[in-house]
């Protein structure tokens, strides 16, 4: 149907929490042992922050500033695309995942509120209160504190400091059924 957008590319997991427990930290070691098995493995970056991703003096930044609507940048080693918004909204997390390759894997880091799979990292040094108790689509949080009691029922509880369990249990999950966004 014209105007509606394709599946998403492959399973999709949310990787949320705090800022400051350790997120990109675990997505680091879980993207590594993951590309060491062969899969190929997509993560998107949120960030409330203006991106600047090239020197404001390279001809690439010149020609977006001048109004083009799209620049690739592009080199044998990666390519780029930068899109200006220019006052439209931001795209909903469903289109930007139309936009990347198949992959067996997409983590997303971000999008917290976006009702998906998602995988809280948890520290209570960080000094904020836990996303887990009042986000129903949390399956699994990993933290360097003791399982509480009273967790709702489901809700699996990994070690932060055993990285090695969360990427079994991922492994694991991604085997037994599909996280979709």
């Amino acid at each position: 149907m014209p105007g509606e957008l394709p599946a998403p590319p492959c399973r999709v997991l949310g990787i949320v929490g705090r800022s400051g427990s350790g997120k990109t930290t675990l997505l680091e070691y879980l993207v590594a042992r993951l590309a060491e098995d062969g899969l190929r493995v997509n993560v998107i970056k949120h960030s409330h922050h203006d991106l600047e991703l090239e020197p404001p003096r390279k001809d690439s930044a010149r020609l977006r500033m001048a109004g083009a609507a799209e620049v690739m940048v592009s080199s044998p080693y990666r390519f780029a695309i930068m899109r200006e918004l220019r006052g439209a909204p931001e795209p909903e997390l469903d289109e930007q995942l139309t936009r990347l390759s198949p992959a067996d894997l997409t983590l997303v880091e971000g999008f917290k509120s976006w009702p998906m799979p998602k995988l809280e990292v948890y520290r209570a040094a960080a000094g904020r209160a836990p996303l887990y108790p009042d986000d129903s689509h949390i399956v699994a949080v990993a933290s360097d504190q003791q399982r509480p009691e009273g967790l709702r029922p489901g809700l699996l509880w990994l070690d932060l400091n055993a990285p090695e369990a969360v990427l079994a249990w991922l492994r694991d999950a991604m085997k037994n059924f599909a996280f979709r966004a």
